[in-house]
């Protein structure tokens, strides 16, 4: 049984299988491999649905350049707190850019939004992005002034007039909103084609199709993203250490609300 990473034509044979809906164990069967090391790469790059090999490729790589020995490390390696594995977080920060770029964000936006995602603060200033990306100050300005026309990203001024990018709560619910605009947006210019090219012409009748399709799933996000939009500030359920220990209310007493 082979052994070592994955090369990028196995990558293309899982892409095919899993286009085949085969299982697992029979395209790991196919490779050689473990089935254990087949479902780790589709799950590790995006899940059945949505693996890519060469996006899945070029993480493994960049992961692979991250792994070097700590002796060399240049100033992009970053302590973790809470006692994480720094490099079960790298990787996880990969798999995250790399479902980004699945969705259509560029590389350098959807490395910015996965570093600004994984932070416990949910906000970073330029010069921290620049030294955990090791990338240039213009990249990151860049890929700030995209994410934030998306709505995926706000920035702000801290007390010494740095500007600080944040993803929070509501940025989620607010880029959602806007892509059902920009969704009821192609909608409406795709009705008034329908004038131009005459009602009951072959052409016309596909736009006006797409523009009731189009209306119908802009007014569906909008509905599901105000019904949904509390999620977003709902605390965490206890855990099973929680059991047992009541928790502080904003005055620092014992909550009682179950008695």
């Amino acid at each position: 049984m082979p052994g070592g990473r994955l090369s990028q034509q196995e990558r293309q044979q899982i892409a095919l299988g899993l286009a085949d809906s085969l299982p697992y164990a029979e395209i790991a069967r196919r490779l050689d491999r473990p089935t254990s090391t087949v479902t780790r790469e589709v799950m590790r790059n995006g899940g059945p649905t949505a693996y890519r090999a060469d996006l899945a490729h070029r993480a493994t790589e960049r992961r692979a350049h991250r792994r070097r020995p700590a002796s060399s490390r240049g100033p992009g390696a970053v302590p973790q707190p809470h006692g994480r594995d720094p490099e079960a977080v790298a990787e996880y920060e990969e798999t995250l850019t790399t479902v980004f770029m699945q969705s259509g964000t560029p590389k350098m936006m959807a490395r910015v939004l996965a570093c600004l995602c994984i932070s416990d603060a949910a906000s970073l200033g330029a010069s921290e992005l620049v030294q955990r990306l090791q990338v240039s100050p213009a990249s990151v300005s860049k890929a700030v002034a995209f994410l934030e026309e998306q709505g995926l990203v706000r920035r702000e001024r801290d007390e010494r007039r740095r500007e600080r990018y944040f993803v929070d709560d509501d940025v989620w619910y607010q880029s959602m909103v806007a892509s059902a605009r920009g969704t009821a947006q192609v909608a409406e210019t795709a009705r008034q084609g329908v004038a131009v090219l005459g009602p009951r012409t072959p052409a016309a009748n596909r736009l006006e199709n797409i523009a009731r399709f189009l209306d119908f799933v802009s007014e569906s996000i909008t509905r599901a993203a105000e019904q949904a939009r509390e999620v977003l500030h709902a605390r965490p359920a206890p855990t099973s250490d929680d059991t047992g220990r009541p928790s502080p209310d904003d005055t620092g007493r014992p909550s009682h609300d179950d008695e």
